[in-house]
């Protein structure tokens, strides 16, 4: 029975493909990131010292070469989405009012609303932020076009031949809003609705002996050139970093939660044994040696992950804090004189090869997200 839904969801994923293979305008813009010929010299004044002067250091040179590159050429799409959410990260103490006061400003200029597509993951990730400012400030129109597409969204219902999350990515793009929006206004509704979701995707593309998700369902059967499966680094950064957001809204007593913290745990351990020498993962999890170079974006989706799990007492600290610490290492070998975080494969569906300058905002979203977590365990 699986098999034959997959078969039936694998047709109408690729007609839907099909239909969208022309990215947006906005997933093409400079602004999203690029690959220079040249980009400069490697930084040579940062430390990988776990000490929160050298992080903060490293967060703040790498957010303002980011910030300058995109203040006015915001979008509501999951690519910047990920760089807000990592700019709502940076602690106060590390010039956080300033990437949050950003924030604010692109908040106001799309009038706090999603992107356009009322079903899509993608275009509710930016909801995680203007959410975050909300809880700030409290000022009303800043909650209002979420919680309306939300409602909307939990009263469609389900088609099983089109699953609501049916990429791996989604579910740190979608759940966050729901769980966060649930703890806002205390109505479990949303809570509820993103717990059916996540359940549904997950029975479909995680697999449960080797604790990794494929991208989507027309990867469950590709393999890499060594004959391993195709796990792909950053589609599983995107799934850790999900649980993460997700439980740090859930309610400590929900039903499922522990759901959840065990497959955040089965997933930081199957990590952590693919983790490289130089502290990086690539973007076949299981064919390191096909890809030349490591991958940022995911490999600084992972850290958050497992260092947020530190933090907050569901991941061994002896066990995990040293591939944190070699993560960071190796994330600060790939950032350039003037704050580009190289490294960072372009958009796409699957494991690929890039160059070493390639910078994309998710990337930086996602490194000042591991920043953060990593600057709260970091000594004095």
């Amino acid at each position: 029975m699986r098999r034959l839904y997959i078969i039936v969801f694998c047709l109408a994923l690729a007609a839907s493909q099909a239909l969208s293979a022309q990215l947006p305008a906005s997933e093409t813009m400079p602004a999203i990131g690029d690959s220079p010929a040249d980009a400069g010299a490697i930084a040579s004044d940062l430390s990988p010292a776990l000490k929160k002067q050298q992080v903060a250091q490293a967060m703040r040179k790498v957010a303002d070469w980011q910030l300058r590159r995109v203040q006015g050429n915001y979008t509501q799409d999951w690519t910047m989405a990920a760089l807000y959410a990592g700019f709502m990260a940076v602690p106060p103490a590390v010039h956080g009012s300033a990437y949050q006061d950003a924030m604010q400003s692109m908040g106001n200029h799309f009038d706090w609303k999603l992107g356009p597509r009322p079903d899509h993951a993608d275009d509710h990730a930016i909801g995680q932020t203007y959410l975050q400012l909300y809880e700030k400030r409290q000022d009303p129109k800043m909650l209002a076009p979420t919680r309306e597409s939300m409602d909307a969204l939990v009263a469609r219902t389900d088609d099983p031949k089109k699953l609501l999350w049916w990429w791996c990515d989604a579910l740190f793009m979608g759940p966050p809003v729901l769980t966060d929006l649930s703890k806002i206004t205390g109505d479990k509704k949303y809570l509820d609705y993103m717990n059916h979701e996540w359940w549904i995707t997950s029975n479909l593309l995680y697999d449960t002996k080797l604790h990794l998700y494929s991208r989507d369902a027309t990867f469950l059967d590709k393999k890499e050139t060594n004959g391993a499966k195709v796990f792909w680094s950053r589609g599983n950064g995107w799934v850790m970093a999900g649980l993460a957001r997700v439980l740090q809204s859930m309610p400590a007593n929900y039903p499922d939660r522990q759901r959840y913290v065990t497959q955040l745990k089965e997933m930081a351990a199957a990590v952590a044994a693919l983790q490289g020498a130089d502290g990086l993962w690539r973007p076949g999890l299981l064919d390191a040696e096909a890809y030349k170079l490591p991958e940022v974006s995911g490999s600084a989706f992972i850290t958050y992950s497992l260092a947020w799990g530190i933090r907050v007492g569901i991941l061994d600290r002896r066990q995990y804090l040293p591939v944190v610490g070699k993560a960071w290492a190796g994330m600060l070998s790939h950032i350039y004189q003037d704050g580009r975080l190289g490294c960072i494969q372009p958009i796409g569906a699957a494991p690929g090869q890039f160059t070493a300058t390639s910078s994309y905002v998710f990337g930086v979203g996602a490194f000042l997200l591991a920043g953060s977590e990593i600057y709260r365990l970091s000594a004095n």
